[in-house]
């Protein structure tokens, strides 16, 4: 097997990674509580203490994160902060241990073997937060040796290079590759002026016939904090449409993973504000430029857009203010509305100056009640585990169906906020897509 296929999310890595955590954390206990030192307690005593700055620790930073900082606008998943947890729980361990050894030459191994258990639970910590979200699946995904492998998008890709057909007047033909390919592209932003990162692009078998069929389009953005490559690590796209062109004689949709962000910690919330105008990014750069470089169809009945998280939310927005763009929307885990912070009104400050009737303008909540929107189709998913999200997306549900979309709703098993959950549901939203395509 090749060394970049290994899976570090479970299998044997995952077992040494435990093997190693606790390992690590037996040493610790019994350097910080050693009998042949001063001792400051029991072992259990010690062992308590330690739980307890390891949970106001992980408590405070959690508040900072969240409440103050707003790197995120929403509680982290409880898994997360267990899992990030054990990470501190060594280190306040090893500080312990080392504390208490002092400085003396003659115990610099037993420092050394602190400093090295502490290293083994962070590493353990960062492999069940990866685990949970499934972002990096294997070595690859984490070194980035497959995005590397990606190239630019050829000249003769574009839609000038080869003649096109609508989608209902092509048939399928012989000699198509058994898979789609990914290129990278970077879609300029001539009228908004954003800084937006490379776009990836999948094209499906069927666009390598020597008459292209005028594809539908899928704009797929990601999560925040993240990358437009989490669509190709975590949310494995190729391996996905290429299942689906298989099914449907090498269709699938033309998938385009963009990033209205500009960086991995960014949040312009999809929106035209202080922080960028990402809205006319999405709306008068890119979708222009796929209309005008890819060989897809214009009519928006072909058009969804899709996410997760931040991006599940982005796309309820594009649903409900550009139906003109697109008339399909796959919103995993999508938000009830956009958010900087989980205080609504520090959104608000932070974005619009204070200005609540500038936000509420934007929102889906208003778009929808604004106006029908007969004849969409929106699909929700969640984790049964993610129970904020469940929420919000019953809210966004109910919003929908008012305003006359066909929602659909799905639930995955036992997962949480993470790709696992897409992975549990995807095909259960595309099915959707492929009905209202004339591919089923």
């Amino acid at each position: 097997m090749d060394f970049y296929e290994l899976r570090i999310v479970d299998g044997p890595l995952a077992v040494a990674c435990w093997t190693l955590a606790v390992a690590g954390a037996v040493l610790l206990v019994a350097l910080a509580a050693s009998p042949s030192l001063r001792s400051w307690g029991r072992p259990l005593v010690i062992l308590g203490s330690a739980i307890v700055v390891t949970v106001a620790v992980t408590g405070v930073v959690h508040w900072l994160l969240v409440d103050v900082m707003n790197v995120f606008p929403e509680d982290l998943p409880v898994d997360v902060l267990v899992a990030s947890g054990i990470g501190v729980f060594g280190v306040v361990l090893a500080v312990t241990a080392v504390v208490r050894l002092g400085l003396a030459r003659r115990v610099w191994h037993r420092r050394a073997g602190a400093v090295a258990s502490a290293a083994a639970m962070s590493l353990l910590a960062a492999q069940l937060v990866n685990a949970y979200f499934g972002l990096n699946l294997t070595f690859g995904d984490l070194a980035g040796v497959s995005l590397s492998r990606i190239r630019p998008l050829e000249g003769q890709l574009e839609r000038a290079a080869a003649p096109a057909v609508s989608l209902a007047g092509w048939s399928p033909q012989a000699g198509l590759p058994p898979n789609g390919e990914l290129r990278s592209v970077q879609i300029p932003a001539l009228t908004s002026g954003f800084k937006a990162r490379q776009a990836y692009v999948y094209l499906p078998p069927a666009y390598f016939a020597p008459t292209r069929p005028e594809l539908p389009v899928l704009l797929l953005i990601p999560g925040q904090p993240g990358n437009p490559s989490d669509w190709l690590s975590g949310g494995r796209l190729r391996h996905k449409l290429d299942r689906f062109a298989a099914a449907h004689g090498g269709v699938a949709p033309v998938a385009v993973v963009i990033d209205p962000n500009g960086s991995p910690s960014a949040n312009t919330m999809c929106m035209d504000t202080k922080a960028g105008r990402a809205e006319t990014y999405l709306v008068r750069d890119v979708v222009p430029w796929i209309r005008s470089h890819l060989s897809v169809t214009v009519d928006p009945r072909f058009w969804a857009a899709g996410g997760f998280s931040y991006g599940g939310t982005c796309s309820v927005q594009l649903l409900a203010k550009h139906p003109e763009i697109v008339s399909s929307a796959l919103g995993f885990a999508a938000e009830q509305e956009p958010a900087l912070a989980k205080d609504r009104t520090k959104t608000i400050d932070l974005a619009f100056d204070g200005d609540t009737a500038a936000f509420e303008e934007q929102i889906p909540a208003r778009q929808f009640a604004d106006r029908r929107h007969d004849g969409l189709l929106l699909f929700l998913a969640a984790g049964s585990r993610d129970q904020d999200f469940q929420r919000q997306a019953t809210i966004v549900a109910g919003q929908a169906r008012e305003s006359g979309v066909d929602v659909h709703t799905a639930l995955a098993d036992g997962e949480g906020h993470s790709w696992e959950m897409i992975a549990k549901t995807w095909d259960a939203g595309m099915a959707l897509l492929a009905a209202r395509w004339g591919l089923a």
